[in-house]
């Protein structure tokens, strides 16, 4: 249990389901009070009603004045774990669009919502969930993939920046999970994220590791941290391995 948490303001964001379903639950376990928001009402009521939350329906954008009144105007810690995720890399302008508003914009809106009081109180927790795309990147997913690093980006900076004044900052990199969204990536995520997929309660687990040991960078799959220095090391090589991988898929999809 981590002691902190118990009777904790909790808002985790896209919770109807997959792995901000998970995280609910194990805040709630901790006996944190917990908002589960969701596009999709139905969804978010019946993982309230499971935990013994708050339903709060909409888009993540806009979340944080319900959430605060729901939660007696105090949000300990926020889960902005919502996210859209588009293939391919054409000039769809709407799915980018889409995709920066949901995976960065939103989590801007929420910091920028939330900051004043955390400074003010010397505390608070910002969670994202980000994905392995945003430290590395994924094949045949540009929105995705592009947003993703600027979620990480974000995160970093809210980090650096305020840490200092007692501003707690975790993100979470899994490569695959087992969700609705990684059996909506087709034939290049039965490539390259099935085959090591994990459970969203195995990424539930791995954040509350994280918080017990105060770490900024969430790994469910740990080899990505291989990949992350790899990259970093020797650029050119990975990114010829990654080239590898497109051929390799371009020649089953």
């Amino acid at each position: 249990m981590v002691e902190a948490l118990h009777d904790a303001g909790v808002v985790v964001t896209g919770a109807g389901g997959g792995i901000g379903a998970a995280l609910a639950r194990r805040f709630a376990a901790e006996g944190a009070r917990v908002v589960v928001n969701d596009l999709d009402a139905g969804r978010a009521k019946a993982v309230a009603e499971e935990i013994g939350g708050i339903a709060v329906e909409g888009d993540a954008s806009a979340v944080v004045s319900d959430a605060l009144e729901a939660l007696n105007g105090v949000v300990d810690v926020y889960c902005a774990n919502a996210g859209v995720a588009f293939g391919g890399d054409s000039l769809d302008e709407g799915a980018w669009a889409a995709s920066w508003d949901v995976n960065v914009m939103a989590h801007v809106r929420a910091a920028h919502a939330l900051l004043p009081g955390w400074l003010e109180r010397g505390s608070g927790r910002f969670v994202s969930t980000v994905s392995a795309a945003g430290l590395l990147t994924m094949i045949g997913a540009a929105p995705y993939a592009v947003t993703k690093h600027g979620a990480l980006a974000f995160a970093e900076y809210l980090s650096l920046t305020y840490r200092h004044r007692g501003i707690k900052v975790h993100a979470i990199c899994p490569q695959g999970v087992r969700t609705d969204m990684l059996a909506a990536t087709g034939s290049a995520g039965d490539l390259v994220l099935k085959p090591t997929a994990v459970e969203p309660e195995d990424v539930a687990e791995a954040l509350f590791r994280g918080i017990e040991e105060d770490r900024f960078l969430i790994l469910p799959h740990p080899e990505v941290a291989e990949y992350y220095q790899a990259r970093a090391a020797t650029p050119d090589r990975w990114l010829a391995g990654m080239n590898h991988l497109q051929q390799k898929w371009e020649e089953v999809r």
